[in-house]
């Protein structure tokens, strides 16, 4: 039996979002500096393979274009909580055994201590495989995807973060999305700048197995193209792209990056806005690929 996620909506703005949106309209609004330092999940790689670990001598960080004094630099080699969100519905440029395909070889590897959820969408979000590190188990569950519906991509985001990922944020920093789709959505009530923010604003990054776009391109009135909306998802939330083609090395590289290649570098803000979202870019020097989210929406 599958376990279906609602999308809870709030009806009434909060006595502090209330007074972030006062302070907003009094104008620009900039703290000197914090007591508590900040946390930001990096991902960080070696151009020529080698397994030394780049440190915090190697990189800059500029927050609400401010270059910031990093306090700290280290690898995170904890487990991780990955969520496949599978899109069901029943246009898909792809079959439903390729689907399973997926979700069976990132069964196979997840490192000890990481767990994957798997969710199904169409225009309801369902749990396929509650959280478990038991491969078997994801194998035998993956008989309840299907085609059909509409995607309604935008509220099934929603949904994972606040019923699946959010409740996790005091004792688990890796917490990741991995959408396999199209980007199509047609017929979320949730805004895809909305869902974007709230990925940044929780730390979870999203990576993507593409799958190619079923509207040929078409333009999109009130949202981006499909394709633009995988890209944006993967690049703001410090996540990547990769092809449906050869999922085992789609799933592998997703999972050796998450316990190889992760960061956590800690700062204290100087001078930065909390009423604004601000611009987060990390520089690095040459030879090291760095990924981060882009953005810190206000709180």
């Amino acid at each position: 039996m599958h376990t279906r996620l609602s999308l809870a909506l709030k009806v009434s703005l909060s006595l502090s979002a209330c007074a972030a949106l006062v302070c907003a309209q009094a104008g620009r609004t900039r703290v000197p500096r914090s007591d508590r330092a900040t946390l930001l999940n990096v991902t960080a790689e070696r151009d020529d393979g080698t397994t030394e670990p780049v440190t915090a001598k190697e990189i800059a960080l500029y927050d609400d274009d401010l270059e910031q004094q990093i306090v700290s630099f280290t690898p995170d080699p904890s487990p991780a909580r990955i969520v496949l969100l599978v899109d069901n519905s029943q246009t898909l440029r792809t079959d439903v055994p390729k689907l399973a395909q997926v979700a069976r070889e990132f069964a196979y590897e997840i490192y000890e201590g990481d767990q994957m959820l798997v969710v199904g969408y169409d225009e309801h979000a369902e749990i396929i495989t509650d959280w478990t590190d038991d491969a078997k188990a994801v194998e035998a569950s993956l008989s309840g995807l299907r085609k059909k519906g509409q995607p309604y991509l935008f509220d099934a985001l929603t949904a994972v973060v606040n019923e699946a990922l959010r409740p996790l944020a005091g004792s688990v920093r890796k917490r990741v999305i991995v959408l396999i789709g199209d980007g199509l959505d047609r017929g979320s009530r949730t805004k895809f700048k909305d869902v974007l923010a709230e990925l940044q604003s929780s730390d979870i990054a999203v990576y993507a197995l593409q799958i190619p776009d079923r509207t040929g391109g078409a333009f999109r009135r009130d949202q981006p193209k499909p394709s633009e909306v995988v890209r944006q998802l993967a690049e703001g939330t410090g996540g990547r792209v990769l092809p449906l083609d050869d999922p085992r090395k789609a799933a592998k590289t997703i999972c050796d990056e998450l316990r190889k290649n992760r960061y956590l570098l800690a700062y204290t803000p100087t001078s930065i806005s909390y009423v604004e979202a601000r611009r987060i870019f990390v520089t690095s020097d040459r030879g090291i690929t760095v990924r981060f989210k882009t953005a810190q929406p206000p709180k």
